[in-house]
């Protein structure tokens, strides 16, 4: 478990402000904010490469406040992985184990147990420099993991890779955490990883923390501006009627779109879903046509690492975020068709005390 209290630390213009923070143990903790809210320094600080000037960081029940950064016992994987370019992969992940002293067949053992994990048995003769993104990504955190460390604390591990590889590893790395069972602080900046990852999520903002908590709570919650501003206002829509398909999943009907959702029972009055839950595609998507609709682009709003879309189908204004490199790609416009799918397992049925 990691314990920060009251943390302040000023690094130039910067500072992080009496951060108050609780990680569990064998969590999937995510800090989520926007570039430039603190996230990095802060990971920094517990990992002991900064020295706060005021508060405490308390590891599993030790104050690590002042202990160097090879005395906390922790796996760090920094945004740019900082592979050493002169050693293959099977040298970098025992570089750590053979400075400890660890017998050959321990440091074997390590070795092929955590390749065959992360899948780059393949891998580990080759150099470092040939290896594709997310190759870089499993062999550092093969080499983070290879001390068999207490927390593991990734920067950012998935901002570099292109869409489909950082889809693909986030299921890996939950996959991980879960049949290792170690405490894991993820940083990003990405809406959908945070929510796919976390078991909880703290918001992070102008070096403090507004908000943490469940995804749910995060996203259908939000505790004030700050946060309601940064993941975007909740797409809900009033629902006209409701049929039952099958137990438990019914058709809705809003303002003319039908709507398919998990759901029991034969009354829902309206329906939500995050923005980062909108599927947008300027092609026809392939597989079932369920919730699947035309819209046009009302407005396209650039926040730097995300964009956020208003789209219009039929009567109802659809609000959706995507990445840059997506939008990009589209070459999305206001005036422009393009699919929009609502993610079926991403709707929620409203209840009275939600609205």
């Amino acid at each position: 478990m990691i314990e920060i209290k009251n943390l302040n630390f000023n690094l130039g213009q910067f500072a992080l402000k009496a951060i108050n923070l609780e990680v569990w143990k064998n969590e999937f903790f995510v800090i989520l904010g926007h570039s430039g809210a603190g996230k990095t320094v802060l990971l920094e600080c517990v990992a002991g490469i900064h020295q706060p000037e005021q508060g405490e960081i308390w590891i599993n029940g030790q104050n690590v406040s002042r202990l160097r950064p090879e005395e906390r016992y922790l796996g760090y994987v920094p945004q740019d992985y900082v592979l050493f370019p002169f050693l293959n992969v099977r040298e970098n992940i025992t570089f750590g184990l053979k400075r400890r002293g660890l017998s050959s067949v321990e440091i074997k053992q390590r070795l092929y147990g955590l390749a065959d994990l992360l899948g780059i048995a393949n891998l580990l003769e080759r150099d470092v420099i040939s290896l594709s993104g997310g190759e870089k990504q499993r062999s550092a955190l093969a080499r983070a993991l290879a001390p068999q460390p207490r927390i593991l604390l990734l920067d950012e591990p998935l901002s570099s890779l292109d869409v489909q590889t950082a889809k693909h590893l986030r299921l890996g790395l939950k996959r991980i955490h879960n049949e290792l069972g170690i405490t894991t602080v993820h940083i990003t900046h990405n809406h959908a990883e945070a929510r796919e990852l976390g078991d909880r999520i703290a918001i992070m903002d102008n070096g403090g923390i507004a908000q943490v908590g469940r995804a749910r709570d995060i996203f259908f919650s939000p505790h004030n501006d700050i946060v309601s501003n940064f993941i975007g206002s909740l797409n809900i829509l009033q629902c006209d009627d409701c049929q039952v398909l099958t137990p438990g999943l019914v058709q809705v009907t809003c303002s003319g779109m039908q709507v398919i959702m998990p759901h029991v029972g034969s009354n829902i009055a309206k329906l939500a879903i995050a923005p980062g839950d909108v599927y947008i595609s300027d092609v026809l998507p392939p597989g079932p046509a369920i919730n699947r609709y035309i819209g046009v682009i009302r407005e396209i709003e650039d926040l730097n690492s995300i964009i956020r879309l208003n789209v219009a189908v039929g009567d109802n204004i659809i609000r959706a975020e995507i990445s840059p490199d997506l939008a990009e790609t589209m070459k999305l416009a206001p005036g422009r068709e393009i699919y929009v799918i609502l993610k079926l397992r991403s709707l929620k049925a409203l209840q009275a005390e939600d609205m």
